[in-house]
């Protein structure tokens, strides 16, 4: 019965968001690939907003659910019935009435299984399509027959765009490249390869009063160039997002100044690569949100070269839906770990394979997040920097919340909405 239930709102919402498209015709920029999306989501629909009427997607909703939210512009509903008859009350307003609506949207889409994005794309058609990152083992591999076939579906988006229509890849990811060469699109390279149209070169951590801030880096762009600045946020993940931006903003005829000027005031979402003064006088990077392999690969990188650090603690949680690599990728994470931290944090039964390769650094092992949190605030000292990262469901956003040095941080984490917060 849930099933079927799901089924008949699934189908409900695509006729809703089908007909909003088809009656206001926005401009669709489409933001997918593995790594990245909602950073890169948010940092161009601040250089867009600059020229347009933009609604972006909330969060991460990429979803055959989280689409339609976005193009009704109604928050998620849940559980609560009363919500969804107002999301049926907006859809209907939107189609029977006149609005004032979006000339431009940018929809984060994302697939858990195969056959997500096909259906998305059977109602929301894009006019310019920006892929992030496709790993070699990508996230969600467990529900597909194999990594190619995950970064095949992530990548289809872009087969839907029209002749000459802008596709903005990574000049760095040899699949991307590769696969934008088969289609008709107006391709447009991003990234820190020197053949990029948009390239990001002199990245580096930016300080103040002896104290990370950020990150910063050099854009490259048409022969013009400026200084990117990241504030709040450390890894190279989070100046990728800002030229996506700008490559984007290219796309649309935006200067390269008049989009530099725009993102410096962009902050990356909760939960990726946030910096939050900790306990004792430590550091949090907060990379909570999410962890599959290559982000957890880049979250450990910035770990290892973090200035002004006394001690590296990596807190690294079970990375989930990897099915059949899931052995391979937590042991080849392992030998990172120990290059990168003093100290090694698991949290969960399949993150212990963190400690095989420790090469010296201590361990410390939990069971589940809650556990961790405790142990860990009476364990950090002045001067630790401390890296906590896990996939959703180990929630280790909670011993980020009990690092803190100042409570009030709470509400710029991930999952702090009351659906969450009462979850076990």
């Amino acid at each position: 019965m849930k099933k079927i239930l799901k089924y008949i709102v699934v189908v409900l919402l695509a006729f809703f968001s089908r007909s909003i498209l088809h009656r206001y015709r926005p401009r669709i920029v489409m933001v997918t690939g593995s790594v990245g999306k909602t950073s890169t989501k948010d940092a161009i629909a601040a250089v867009l907003e600059t020229r347009f009427f933009v609604r972006k997607s909330e969060k991460s909703f990429n979803s055959e659910f989280g689409v339609p939210f976005t193009i009704l512009g109604v928050r998620n509903p849940w559980n609560d019935p009363l919500a969804w008859l107002t999301v049926v009350k907006s859809a209907l307003a939107l189609i029977l009435l006149p609005n004032q609506y979006p000339n431009m949207l940018v929809l984060e889409v994302g697939a858990d299984k195969p056959g997500d994005l096909a259906r998305i794309l059977k109602f929301a058609t894009p006019d310019a399509v920006v892929v992030t990152r496709l790993p070699e083992i990508p996230v969600h591999v467990e529900a597909y027959a194999s990594p190619e076939a995950v970064r095949e579906e992530e990548f289809s988006p872009a087969s839907a765009l029209a002749a000459r229509a802008p596709l903005i890849i990574p000049a760095d990811d040899a699949y991307a490249i590769a696969s934008a060469r088969r289609t008709g699109a107006r391709i447009i390279t991003y990234g820190t390869a020197e053949q990029a149209n948009v390239r990001v070169r002199d990245i580096d951590f930016d300080e103040a009063d002896g104290r990370v801030t950020g990150m910063k880096g050099n854009v490259m762009s048409n022969n013009e160039q400026g200084q990117c600045v990241v504030h709040g946020s450390v890894g190279v993940t989070q100046i990728l997002p800002v030229a996506a931006a700008v490559a984007t903003a290219q796309a649309f005829d935006i200067s390269l100044n008049d989009a530099l000027e725009v993102l410096r005031q962009y902050i990356a979402p909760a939960g990726r690569g946030r910096l939050f003064a900790g306990k004792n006088n430590s550091v949090i990077i907060d990379d909570s949100y999410n962890a599959s392999p290559a982000a957890v690969e880049v979250a450990l990188a910035t770990l290892k070269i973090f200035p002004h650090a006394t001690r590296r603690i990596a807190v690294l949680g079970d990375m989930l839906e990897l099915g059949r690599y899931s052995v391979q990728e937590h042991q080849r994470i392992a030998e990172l770990a120990g290059k990168s931290a003093d100290v090694i944090v698991t949290v969960g039964i399949r993150a212990r394979a963190f400690a095989g390769a420790s090469d010296g650094a201590e361990v410390m092992q939990f069971d589940n997040a809650r556990t961790a949190a405790e142990e860990l605030s009476k364990f950090v000292r002045e001067g630790d920097v401390v890296l906590v990262k896990g996939s959703q469901s180990v929630r280790t956003e909670r011993i980020v919340e009990e690092l803190l040095a100042n409570h009030a941080d709470r509400t710029k984490l991930v999952r702090q909405e009351k659906n969450w917060k009462t979850r076990a």
